[in-house]
């Protein structure tokens, strides 16, 4: 039997059109005097992961001379046709050893510190001691507007993630949200992925479409509970600056 192997892949590729920054991608600017995706990369490289895969794409020469001592891996996603799609970019470059893939997105994981080491540590054991096609973190928010939120039946089995303007009046009670942190069986997303079909909408290929496709399919999808955490998304400005 192959042993397992943990490794990242951060997904760093998107314009982030809110920020309104010209040249550089936003995860290049600085949070507590250090760029958001360096928090990020070396936040995993103390949770032991040798194998970091960066996704580019917007103003990518930014992220890769942000990165250039980090020793990081990168990937390319030369069209930005969603976070489904980059994970399949960045699928490509990770080496033929590792066997689960942590994947984050490159600015709200720059909130996960030391003290969130246990609930990562619980997140990756549960993966890598299972069967399961992924793991995923989910949380608490005080006011969960806009985020997807997650819809389990009376036993707490994991039932969707309804995105917020799709959910009913009664999900939009639930305050178990979904703050993008999973880790993948590479096997599933290498089977899987080519499965994803655009939005409707948008034209664009969502990672959490991997969901509904591991629920339909009845694989095992797991969650662990990390309860309150600060956690947000860095898109404009003025969340950058609180």
């Amino acid at each position: 039997m192959k042993k397992r192997k943990l490794g990242a892949i951060i997904l760093a590729a998107g314009q982030g059109k809110r920020m309104q920054v010209d040249g550089v991608n936003k995860v290049t600017l600085q949070l507590n005097n250090k760029p958001i995706i360096a928090h990020i990369v070396q936040f995993m490289k103390r949770m032991t992961i040798d194998t970091v895969v960066v996704v580019v794409g917007h103003a990518k020469e930014s992220v890769m001379q942000t990165l250039a001592s980090e020793h990081v891996l990168f990937a390319e996603q030369t069209e930005r046709l969603g976070t489904g799609h980059a994970l399949q970019v960045g699928v490509t470059v990770l080496p033929d050893d590792v066997t689960d893939v942590l994947v984050v997105y490159g600015d709200d994981a720059v909130f996960y510190n030391d003290k969130h080491v246990p609930v990562m540590e619980e997140l990756f054991n549960e993966q890598l001691t299972s069967d399961a096609a992924f793991t995923f973190l989910t949380i608490k928010q005080d006011n969960p507007a806009g985020l997807g939120r997650i819809v389990r039946d009376k036993t707490g089995h994991l039932l969707a993630i309804v995105e917020s303007k799709d959910a009913t009046e009664e999900q939009l009670k639930i305050n178990e949200i979904n703050p993008g942190c999973f880790v993948f069986s590479v096997d599933f997303l290498r089977k899987y992925l080519p499965k994803v079909v655009p939005s409707s909408v948008t034209g664009e290929y969502y990672l959490t479409s991997l969901i509904d496709l591991a629920i339909q399919d009845k694989l095992k999808v797991q969650t662990v509970r990390g309860g309150q955490m600060a956690w947000r998304g860095v898109n404009t400005r003025e969340e950058l600056a609180e």
